[in-house]
């Protein structure tokens, strides 16, 4: 337990009383209250000591999380409130009552079992297969009664075997009496087992139609209609959980069909009905009516229809080696068909039972550990108990034995071992009923089987007539003539009815079927028929049918059976280290929150419940360890508070003597303290809890001073520094306040003085610039006075000046205006001189001109054609693309052949500036990419994906990438290619990633997280690349023999640029070895591993990882290649 964990028990915040053995007072009223008490509070499990009451609560409740899980694990008793979980290692669990939530309970056991285990594959592996036998052999043998939906209709063993770790190694379930005639008949208001209505509910269509079945439940005479469906049932939902369970256990798809096919042919046989005929010689016999449903049970179990349809009508006794053949009636024929269902339903179960033990059997021969999981009917008291519940209420009359037998024993055990004195305990032994019943001489079962084997007339009547004669004066047995030999008058007690007062109360039995369930006879001449069935399970199941091992002895009835069983089953238990849960129904109508007094007090009757208590509260009620009892208790005493240094019992007695409890009230044991009366429990836990509050008070006043006194230090502490901070900050500031003031008077006396320098420059500047000021006013008056002078002088010489420009211009104007006029006459004559001319030419010329007049139009006709198509053909130009075929329409039919020779032109010279635009290096890539499409182009599926992707080359950048910066070391060609493959391994088919470096010279192959070079091969030592015409990434490199590199043999590579690998390998080699590699491309190739050839086959189908091709080995000499669907 760690340090931090809290220590906690069964008495803390106790909701009533947990464990029944401290409740007091003892008595009925209390004990049902107390049960009341916690159901209300959703407390659902009581503990008697090591036994366990559980109460349906009839709904979920959250106390089964893992979380629950976890902290009930490791746990003891009393450590924690009472739970399901604790009392489960190496131990036995059952119940005692129909009805009652045994079978959640035992699957609740089993999931804490698996979840407290180890982990691992193969140990989740067991542990998923022993909780998935559960579905199966409910939907197998449970069915719905009037008290349950989910009822056991059979008895169920399981031994979980464990190694020295704890861990399951598997396990073996033992069955016990499946009550096969509800196959045939069910009571009102019941159902029959769940897989019937699971297959019509939740088989798909094309399963119903192989089946030759329908889905409605009313076709079938063997399923009762009154409670088909169940309210919060999904027998659909049901049917898929059996088949996944069915696939996990280990069946395989074959055998469940073969039992779905069984199943079938079981529901089917209830629809066969008999019609009389009469013979010549007067006997009766019958004959199958409808011959349609015969015939389809055959099919579905490979049988001719003759051998069955007689088998149904005759019946042959072998005696003597003399064989008689007589005819059936339609009684007998009805009763061999119900017989013919019930055993092979029957024999159907035990085959499943087996073959899950097949699959959940230990595989190691170690020593094991044992738990047993005893999941078994309860006890059933119906308004028509028959058979059945007489054989299922003589095993809890068996289980009630041992129960009290090993509830006395452990506790007289417990006390030998702890040195207590026993005394002896007083109790109902019910050894006395069950000898009423299995006594070999005068038991009931003794007699039932005598009364099957006797010769002569035999009948229930008769039976019953045994029953009054031997067991009339049995205390425990009663019947009418029975109490009519006794003059008492019992109307309840019908004739044909016995009754036995069982341990949990009075059970009525009606006689009628007993023989004939006792006998459980099946026609010999049944059983050979079905061994003569094709169908390989029907056939395993009648191994009595075979002619050559005919046993004339008469079975071993079915309570003698069942009577050996229990027996095996008691001696098993009597081994066990045994812990008990009680199941307890709290009322009659499922519901949830409600708690019936009544029944749950009738119930706490036949279950011996106050009687348990009794036993363990006979000597003393209540028993600890030293060691926790100390810890609990140790506050009480000042000598052992709050540490005990010797020895726990030494401190245990200190403690007790302290507390002056009186001696008679509690003893020493060798290990533990043992209290013999509730009270004194209950006072020792009243003054813990007073002395808690003392303590809790004690630990707050102390908690609180101390926390005052802190606070006190802390303020004081920060008071402190606080006046330390202050006082710092107010020197300061006074300190600036002072330096500030001394600048301030520096300041002030410093302006002062410069002031006063200020203006002694300032006077002594004004005086300069007035000296300066007065001889510029003197020097610009006399340059006025002498401007003055200078523009009078000028005024004179400009008049004389003006006057001459004007009389110059007007004489100029004259001579212009002259020249004008005579060159306008000038200009006339020559005018009319050119027009003279022009019209002497055109005399002349107009006589060739009109001679020449159509040619010149058509030339200009066609001048001005041509001129307007070029401009439209310049508008209309298609873009620089290589790629782009349109061109503009011709718009004269006489510019076709212009036309195209313009278009070829136009596109040669558009390829040409395309080609001017290329680099060296992408002329290369181009270069690439036509390889490319010339390997590849229509014959690997692969290839159009790669059209559009550029080839980089080296995409692991191996010289600039410090990742690798020891192989580019070890590489001193330039590399040509660099990527990431999947080498894949012959032995299993797995890949494993490595570096793909190709140089000029050679490829290599490098380990992913070490660098380190696992091979290199010369491109001369290559001879050719394979690969599928698919969308995988799978190629092979092929070696030439012979060669170093032949050594290792071939590399088989995956890859997702396997275009890119191929081609750029195959222009290294071309341009390094001037020789070309072969390119194969083929589903199926053959890769030479060392000395080895294996064949690679691709084949389309969904792999596993979804759209990634998957490479598994199917033998030595093939890897398949699985390649999604496209």
């Amino acid at each position: 337990m760690s340090k931090m964990e809290v220590k906690t028990s069964l008495l803390d915040n106790m909701i009533g009383v947990g464990d029944m053995v401290l409740l007091e007072p003892l008595a009925e009223e209390s004990f049902l209250e107390n049960l009341k008490k916690r159901f209300d509070h959703n407390e659902i499990y009581t503990y008697i000591g090591s036994v366990v009451i559980s109460v349906n609560p009839y709904r979920s409740l959250p106390i089964y999380s893992p979380e629950k899980v976890e902290e009930y694990r490791n746990r003891n008793f009393y450590e924690l409130s009472p739970h399901i979980f604790p009392p489960t290692g190496q131990s036995l669990m059952w119940s005692h009552s129909s009805g009652l939530g045994f079978s959640e309970a035992s699957k609740l056991v089993m999931s804490y079992v698996a979840a407290v285990c180890g982990k691992g594959a193969e140990v989740n592996q067991v542990k998923e297969q022993l909780l998935q036998s559960n579905p199966v052999l409910e939907a197998f043998g449970n069915a719905k009664t009037v008290r349950n939906d989910n009822s056991s209709r059979f008895g169920k063993y399981m031994d979980i075997e464990f190694d020295f770790k704890g861990d399951p190694l598997g396990g073996v379930i033992s069955n016990y009496l499946l009550e096969k005639s509800r196959v045939v008949k069910q009571p009102r208001g019941e159902r029959n087992f769940h897989v019937f209505y699971q297959l019509l509910s939740g088989a798909p269509d094309d399963m119903l139609k192989k089946l030759n079945l329908e889905r409605d439940f009313s076709k079938y005479n063997y399923l009762g209609l009154d409670s088909a469906t169940v309210n919060g049932v999904d027998d659909a939902a049901n049917f898929r959980t059996v088949r996944n369970a069915m696939q996990i256990v280990g069946f395989m798809d074959d055998e469940t069909q073969s039992v779905l096919e069984v199943v079938s042919a079981v529901l089917k046989l209830g629809n066969i009905e008999f019609k009389p005929e009469s013979r010549v010689n007067g006997l009766d016999e019958s004959r199958v009516k409808d011959k349609n449903e015969l015939k389809e049970i055959c099919e579905l179990i490979g049988i001719e229809q003759t051998v069955l349809e007689r088998a149904f009508s005759f019946r042959t006794v072998e005696a003597k080696q003399e064989k008689v053949s007589t005819t059936l009636n339609v009684a007998q024929a009805y009763y061999a068909r119900d017989a013919l269902a019930k055993n092979l339903y029957s024999r159907l179960f035990s085959w499943l039972v087996n073959r899950i033990n097949e699959s959940i059997k230990a595989q190691t021969k170690t020593r094991k550990k044992v738990m047993g999981v005893l999941d078994i009917y309860g006890f059933e008291i119906f308004e028509d108990n028959s058979f059945e519940q007489f054989i299922i209420n003589y095993c809890n009359e068996k289980l009630q034995q041992i129960f009290i037998e090993l509830t006395l024993r452990e506790e007289q055990e417990e006390y030998i071992r702890e040195g207590i004195e026993w005394t002896h305990i007083d109790y109902f032994n019910n050894a006395i009923i069950c000898d009423l019943i299995e006594n070999n001489t005068n038991g009931i079962l003794a007699m039932l089987d005598e009364e099957c084997l006797r010769p002569g007339t035999v009948s229930d009547e008769t039976f019953l007539e045994k029953l009054n004669q031997i067991c009339a004066g049995h205390e425990h047995f009663e019947s009418r003539m029975s109490k009519n030999s006794k003059f008492l008058n019992d109307h309840t007690l019908p004739h044909n009815c016995f009754r036995i007062q069982h341990y949990a109360g009075k059970v009525l039995y009606r006689v009628e079927g007993f023989v004939d369930k006792n006998n459980d006879l099946l026609y010999r001449d049944l059983s050979q028929a079905m061994w003569k069935a094709s169908h390989n399970l029907v056939k395993s199941l009648f191994p009595d049918g075979n002619p050559t091992k005919i046993n004339l002895k008469r079975p071993p009835t079915a309570g003698f059976q069942f009577k050996a069983s229990v027996a095996t089953l008691m001696k098993n238990l009597l081994t066990k280290n045994p812990n008990y849960i009680r199941c307890i129904k709290p009322n009659d109508k499922k519901a949830a929150h409600i708690f019936t007094d009544s029944l749950v007090c009738h119930q706490v009757r036949y279950l011996g419940l106050m009687e348990n208590v009794r036993v363990r509260r006979a000597g003393y009620a209540f028993r600890q360890t030293y060691e926790p009892c100390l810890e609990r208790y140790k506050m009480l005493c000042k000598q052992t508070w709050p540490h005990w240094r010797g020895p726990a019992r030494e401190g245990v007695e200190v403690l007790l003597k302290d507390l002056q409890i009186p001696r008679e009230e509690y003893s020493y044991g060798r290990s533990k303290i043992f209290i013999r009366n509730p009270r004194t429990l209950f006072h020792l836990e009243d003054q813990r809890k007073q002395r808690l509050q003392d303590l809790a008070a004690l630990i707050q006043k102390i908690y609180r001073g101390w926390k005052c006194r802190t606070r006190f230090l802390l303020m004081k502490r920060s008071q402190i520094t606080v006046a330390a901070w202050y006082r710092r900050y107010a020197q300061q500031k006074k300190y600036q306040r002072i330096k500030s003031s001394a600048i301030v008077v520096q300041s002030y006396i410093r302006g002062w003085k410069s002031r006063k320098i200020l203006r002694e420059l300032k006077y002594q500047k004004r005086c300069t610039e007035a000296v300066t000021t007065i001889a510029a006013y003197w020097h610009g008056t006399q340059a006025r006075r002498e401007l003055r002078r200078l523009k009078d002088e000028a005024r004179s010489k400009r008049a004389v000046t003006v006057i001459w420009a004007s009389w110059q211009g007007t004489k100029a104007r004259r001579e212009l205006k002259r020249l004008k006029e005579e060159a306008r006459r000038k200009h006339a004559v020559a005018v009319i001189w050119a027009y003279w001319l022009g019209l002497k030419v055109r005399r002349d010329y107009r006589k060739f001109f009109r001679a020449n007049a159509g040619k010149k139009i058509y030339e200009f006709t066609i001048q001005r054609i041509m001129q307007k198509y070029f401009l439209e053909l310049k508008n209309k130009m298609p873009s620089m693309s290589p790629i782009d075929k349109t061109w503009p329409a011709r718009p004269y039919l006489f510019l076709e052949a212009t036309h195209t020779e313009l278009r070829r032109i136009f596109h040669l010279w558009r390829c040409k500036k395309y080609r001017d635009l290329f680099t060296e290096q992408k002329k290369a890539i181009y270069d690439e990419k036509l390889e490319a499409s010339e390997m590849f182009k229509d014959k690997k599926a692969l290839y159009p994906s790669s059209v559009g992707q550029p080839f980089q080359g080296d995409y692991l950048e191996i010289s600039k990438n410090p990742k690798y910066q020891k192989l580019s070391t070890l590489v001193e060609e330039k590399i040509i290619l660099a990527d990431i493959v999947n080498k894949i391994n012959r032995a299993n088919g797995k890949a494993t990633p490595r570096i793909f470096l190709l140089t000029k010279n050679s490829f290599l192959l490098a380990d992913q997280k070490s660098g380190q070079i696992k091979s290199s091969v010369p491109l001369s030592d290559l001879t050719s690349a394979s690969m599928s015409a698919q969308t995988d990434g799978f190629f092979a490199v092929r070696v030439k023999e012979g060669t170093p590199a032949a050594a290792k043999g071939d590399f088989l590579l995956s890859s997702d640029r396997l275009i890119e690998i191929v081609t750029k390998l195959y222009r290294t080699c071309l341009s390094s070895t001037k020789e070309k590699i072969n390119i194969e491309i083929s589903d199926e190739f053959l890769v030479q591993f060392k000395q080895d050839k294996v064949c690679v086959k691709f084949v389309q189908g969904s792999p596993k990882n979804g759209s990634v091709a998957a490479c598994k080995r199917k033998n030595n000499r093939l890897l398949e290649v699985a390649v999604p669907s496209p």
